[in-house]
C-alpha cells in the first residue's frame, strides 16, 4: 500500500513538474505582454515534433538536438510570432487576443499534420538506464531531470523578473510602456524576449512529456489546460503560486487515476481533473477590474431596416428552394449541416460580435440542445423550443459561477465546460448510450412529420432567417445599443450605473439557446447523433471561420456556415490537404482577428461600389427589389440606398462622414 502511494506520488510530482514548466512560460508571456496565449500547448506540440525530427528521423544526438530546439528554433519561432502575429494584442480587446491565439492553436495543429502526417512515432526518455531507488519505487532519470528542471525554471524566472534590470523592464513594459521609453527602455524588444523564453519553456514541457504520453497532435496540445489551471491559481502573475498549483494538480490527477474506480459514475472524473481544477480556480478568482480605454467603434450604428432584413431573408429562402431541387439526398444533408453551422455562428454574432465575449465551446451547447431533443422524445415545435431552453439554462449556469469576472475568465470557463462535457457527460452511458449514438426523429409541425430531406432543409433555412431577423431587430433596439456600449467601454457603462453582471449571464444564456436550437434541428436532420458530433475541437474552427467571414454580421455567419460545411468534404476528397485546410483557417483568423467585420466587409464595400456605379440602371430594371428605396435627396442617393450587397454594417468613419454630409 505504501509503495503504491509513493509510486503515484512520484508520478504526480513528475507530471506536476512538467505542468509547472509549461505554466511558467504562460505566466511570463501574460505578465509582460498581457496576451493570454491559448496556443501555448500547440507551441510545445509543434516543437516536440521538431525535436523528434532532429533526433529520430535525422539521427542527430539528443544532446545536440535538445539545445538546438530550446535555444535556437523555439526562441526564433517565439520572436516571429510576437513580431508578426501578436504585436499590440495586449492593448486590444480581450476577445481579439483570444481569437488570434485560438487561430494560432488551430493553425499549428493543421501545420503539424501537414508537415508530419499521422504515423506511429516514439521519443525515448532521457537517461533511460539511470535513476534513483526510493524504497520499493524506482525513480527514472527522466523523472528526476524533469523535477530538477521545473525547480530551476521557477527559480530562474523569479530571479529574472524580480532581481534583474531586464525583468524590471519586462514588468514595466506592461504597467507603463511610454514611461519605460522615457527611461531608455524598449518595450518591443522586451516583449519579443518574453515570447522567446515562453516558447522555449513550452517546447521543454512538451519534449519532457512526449516519452510518457506519446507524440500526439491533440494530447500534447490539450495538456496546456493543466497549465492554464496552474497559471490561474497564480492569478497569472505569481510564479511561486503557479508552481504550487502545478504540483498540486499533478498529485491530484495521479491520485485520481490511482484511487477512483475505472468504472461507474466516477470513471470519467479521472479524465477531467485538470478541467475541474481550472473551473474551481476561476470561480475562486477575485473580482475582475473593469478595463478602460476600449472605445473602438468596431460595429457601426447603421443596421439593415426591418424591411430590408425581411426582404433579403425572403430572397434567401426563394434561392434555397430552387437550389434544393437540384441536390441529392447526400448534398441535402450537407446543406442542412451548413444551415446548422450558420445558426450556431449567429449565436456567436450575438455573443462575440455584439457582446464582445468569446465562447470556446459553442458547439458543445449545440450538443446539449441535440441531446435534450433526442431524450425528450417530443419531435415537434414544443420539443424543439424546450431543447433550446435547456441549452440556454446550461449556458447561463456556465456563466453564473464567474458572475464577477469578464473576458478571459469567461472564455476559459467555457473551455473547461467543453472538456468536462466531452469526457464526463457525452461519453457516459446515460447520455448517448454505451454505443456512443442516439436516435432522433425528424421534427413534426402540427402533427405532420417532416421526413422529406428537401423540406426539412427548407425548414432549417427558415429558422436561420427568423433568427437572423430577430438578431438584427435586437441590434437596432435599446438592448443592442447597450450591448455595443458594454463591449466597447465596460468602465464607462459601470460609471453610468449599468449592472453588466446579470446582463452578461442573460447574454450567454440566449447565445447558448440559439446554439441549442441549431443542435436540435441538426439532430432531426441526421436521425442519429453521436458524442463525436459535438466535440470541443469542433467549436474552435467554428469560432475562427465566423471571425474570418465576419463575426459582426449575419452575412458572415451564413458564409462561415457554408465554408465550415465544405471543410470535411475537402478533407475527404483531398486527404493530403487536410492539415493545410486547418492551417489556412487558423492563420486566416490570425490575419483577420483584428477586423471583426472579416471578409464580409469586403463584400459590403464591393456592394457599395457596384451600387454607386450601377445603381440607377439596376433600379430601373428591378423597381421592386426588396429594401431599395427610389427617393433621392438632391443628386446624391439616400443613405438607405447604399450597399445592395450590404447588410448594413459600415465602419465608424464612413457613418460619421456620411452623417456630416447629410447634415
Amino acid at each position: 500500500m505504501m509503495s503504491s502511494l509513493l509510486s503515484f506520488t512520484i508520478l504526480g510530482v513528475f507530471t506536476g513538474a512538467a505542468y509547472a514548466i509549461a505554466a511558467s512560460g504562460l505566466v511570463l508571456t501574460y505578465t509582460t505582454t498581457r496576451v493570454f496565449n491559448i496556443a501555448h500547448g500547440a507551441f510545445g506540440m509543434v516543437l516536440s515534433f521538431v525535436f523528434w525530427d532532429f533526433s529520430q528521423r535525422q539521427g542527430m544526438p539528443a544532446w545536440i538536438a535538445l539545445p538546438l530546439v530550446l535555444f535556437v528554433v523555439a526562441p526564433l519561432f517565439g520572436l516571429f510570432v510576437q513580431r508578426v502575429m501578436t504585436r499590440g494584442l495586449g492593448d486590444a480587446p480581450v476577445s481579439v487576443s483570444l481569437v488570434v491565439t485560438v487561430g494560432l492553436f488551430v493553425g499549428l495543429i493543421g501545420l503539424a499534420q501537414q508537415i508530419w502526417p499521422p504515423a506511429a512515432r516514439t521519443v525515448p526518455p532521457f537517461f533511460p538506464d539511470s535513476g534513483l531507488q526510493i524504497g520499493e519505487v524506482f525513480v527514472t532519470g527522466h523523472q528526476l531531470i524533469t523535477i530538477f528542471l521545473s525547480v530551476a525554471v521557477a527559480a530562474g524566472l523569479y530571479v529574472l523578473l524580480n532581481r534583474t534590470r531586464v525583468g524590471t523592464a519586462m514588468r514595466a513594459s506592461v504597467d507603463n510602456p511610454e514611461l519605460l521609453k522615457l527611461y531608455g527602455g524598449k518595450p518591443s524588444q522586451v516583449a519579443a524576449l518574453s515570447w522567446a523564453i515562453g516558447t522555449s519553456l513550452a517546447a521543454l514541457a512538451g519534449i519532457l512529456l512526449t516519452p510518457i504520453i506519446g507524440l500526439d497532435y491533440y494530447e500534447l496540445t490539450l495538456l496546456v489546460i493543466s497549465a492554464y489551471a496552474a497559471a490561474m491559481l497564480g492569478r497569472l502573475k505569481s510564479l511561486p503560486l503557479t508552481f504550487a498549483g502545478a504540483m498540486g494538480l499533478g498529485l491530484l490527477q495521479s491520485y485520481a487515476v490511482a484511487y477512483l474506480p475505472s468504472e461507474g459514475a466516477f470513471s470519467g472524473i479521472r479524465a477531467v481533473v485538470p478541467a475541474l481544477f481550472l473551473f474551481v480556480v476561476i470561480v475562486a478568482m477575485p473580482q475582475a477590474q473593469l478595463r478602460i480605454g476600449q472605445v473602438k467603434g468596431i460595429v457601426s450604428a447603421p443596421v439593415p431596416s426591418l424591411q430590408r432584413s425581411v426582404g433579403w431573408g425572403i430572397g434567401l429562402v426563394v434561392v434555397m428552394a430552387g437550389v434544393t431541387l437540384t441536390l441529392s439526398n447526400t448534398n441535402l444533408l450537407l446543406a442542412g449541416t451548413a444551415a446548422t453551422y450558420a445558426m450556431v455562428m449567429l449565436s456567436l454574432v450575438l455573443l462575440t460580435g455584439y457582446g464582445g465575449h468569446v465562447s470556446l465551446a459553442q458547439f458543445t451547447f449545440a450538443g446539449v440542445g441535440a441531446l435534450a431533443y433526442a431524450k425528450l422524445d417530443s419531435p415537434n415545435l414544443a420539443g424543439l423550443f424546450i431543447a433550446a431552453l435547456v441549452a440556454a439554462l446550461v449556458g447561463a449556469l456556465v456563466a453564473l459561477p464567474v458572475l464577477r469576472l469578464t473576458g478571459l475568465y469567461l472564455a476559459l470557463s467555457t473551455l473547461a465546460f467543453g472538456v468536462i462535457m466531452d469526457k464526463l457527460v457525452f461519453q457516459a452511458g446515460f447520455a448517448f448510450g454505451f454505443n456512443g449514438s442516439l436516435p432522433a426523429e425528424p421534427m413534426s409541425v402540427l402533427g405532420i412529420s417532416i421526413t422529406e430531406p428537401r423540406v426539412y432543409v427548407m425548414v432549417m433555412v427558415i429558422f436561420f432567417v427568423a433568427m437572423a431577423v430577430a438578431l438584427l431587430s435586437l441590434r437596432r433596439g435599446k438592448l443592442g445599443r447597450v450591448l455595443i456600449a458594454m463591449r466597447d467601454s465596460p468602465a464607462a457603462c459601470g460609471t453610468l450605473g449599468l449592472d453588466m453582471r446579470w446582463f452578461r449571464v442573460a447574454l450567454f444564456g440566449i447565445s447558448a439557446g440559439m446554439a441549442g436550437l441549431a443542435g436540435a434541428l441538426f439532430a432531426g436532420l441526421r436521425g442519429t447523433i453521436a458524442a463525436t458530433d459535438f466535440q470541443l475541437f469542433a467549436s474552435l474552427p467554428l469560432l475562427l471561420l465566423v471571425v474570418v467571414c465576419g463575426v459582426t454580421s449575419v452575412t458572415g455567419a451564413a458564409a462561415g456556415g457554408v465554408f465550415l460545411m465544405m471543410l470535411p468534404v475537402l478533407q475527404s476528397n483531398y486527404p493530403g490537404l487536410a492539415g493545410l485546410a486547418f492551417a489556412v483557417i487558423g492563420f486566416g483568423a490570425v490575419a483577420l482577428g483584428r477586423d471583426p467585420n472579416g471578409l464580409a466587409n469586403l463584400g459590403f464595400k464591393l456592394g457599395r461600389i457596384i451600387n454607386k456605379r450601377l445603381g440607377p440602371q439596376v433600379r430601373g430594371m428591378l423597381p421592386d427589389l426588396p429594401g431599395v428605396r427610389r427617393e433621392r435627396h438632391s443628386e446624391e442617393e439616400s443613405w438607405e440606398d447604399e450597399g445592395l450587397a450590404d447588410d448594413g454594417e459600415q465602419s465608424y468613419e464612413e457613418v460619421t462622414t456620411h452623417g456630416a454630409a447629410r447634415s
